[in-house]
């Protein structure tokens, strides 16, 4: 009978636990959807279920010719899409390289990763702008998202090394025996079965740019080139700073394409899963 009391109140706390965490993490989520549909710009006049809900906040980001809403969510787009791609790409051809070759400088080359994972990109920032500057790159999308690209590297690659090393190197053996070569070896045979871990680099890298505040709030100075972290910044600090309805509205869709992503990539994710019991 203890036995069995003590086992409903291990349930019964999990429970809890489960409630009180889900509060936490749907309470300000069921808030901002909340302010987002109700009346007039003011943050404390507004209510969790608004009384006369209404869509003018959501109509006047993409039809008001004073907002650059829509511009704002092409430019993070293009930088989120073209840096997801770009370190999928070098991301997966150095972690075969460090995995698969050994040369000269591999081993200090990795130890030079794992250190550049100990300081944040942040310290490098006059840097990184002195160098834009220098190349002509400096409040361009384009050195926007190299600086992406390049500090996402040394940690992707080490993620995806590790799960390289779990796959039997008999495969290369086997199709190097038939006459394949390293790029082909690569493509054909271990890019396929290296996607569930792409994959999670690629939603990590897309979803980066979209929250970044930082890096670009220094890098572009136009109005014209902001990311939806810095516009949407601007809709409660310069011209519009009591549009905490308007703000919240922009904010809430930017889950769309986060949310467009995951689930196109979640099929890898349970693929990847379920094969971990039978890989190597």
């Amino acid at each position: 009978m203890n036995h069995r009391l003590k086992s409903k109140l291990e349930v019964a706390g999990i429970y809890g636990i489960i409630i009180v965490m889900s509060i936490i993490i749907f309470y300000p989520l069921a808030w901002a959807l909340g302010l987002s549909f109700n009346t007039g710009t003011s943050l404390y006049s507004s209510s969790i279920i608004p009384k006369e809900p209404t869509l003018e906040h959501y109509r006047w980001l993409f039809t008001s010719p004073e907002s650059n809403y829509v511009t704002w969510y092409k430019n993070t787009l293009i930088v989120s899409s073209v840096s997801c791609l770009l370190s999928i790409i070098f991301t997966s051809m150095t972690a075969y390289a460090l995995s698969r070759f050994q040369f000269v400088g591999r081993k200090s080359g990795m130890y030079a990763f794992l250190l550049l994972q100990m300081f944040p990109v942040m310290m490098a920032m006059v840097a990184l702008y002195i160098f834009l500057n220098l190349i002509g790159l400096l409040n361009t999308l384009l050195g926007l998202i190299l600086i992406y690209v390049g500090g996402q590297i040394p940690f992707n690659a080490w993620l995806v090394k590790g799960y390289l090393d779990t796959i039997s190197r008999e495969l290369d053996d086997a199709a190097k025996i038939d006459g394949a070569g390293p790029i082909r070896i690569f493509v054909q045979i271990l890019l396929p079965l290296i996607t569930p871990i792409l994959a999670i680099v690629a939603l990590t890298n897309f979803m980066l740019p979209i929250f970044d505040f930082i890096l670009p709030s220094i890098i572009l100075h136009d109005k014209s080139k902001y990311t939806l972290a810095v516009g949407l910044y601007n809709f409660v600090t310069e011209k519009y700073s009591s549009n905490f309805t308007v703000f919240t509205a922009g904010a809430i869709l930017i889950a769309v394409p986060i949310a467009a992503i995951y689930l196109f990539l979640q099929k890898y994710f349970i693929s990847g899963l379920s094969a971990g019991g039978t890989k190597g």
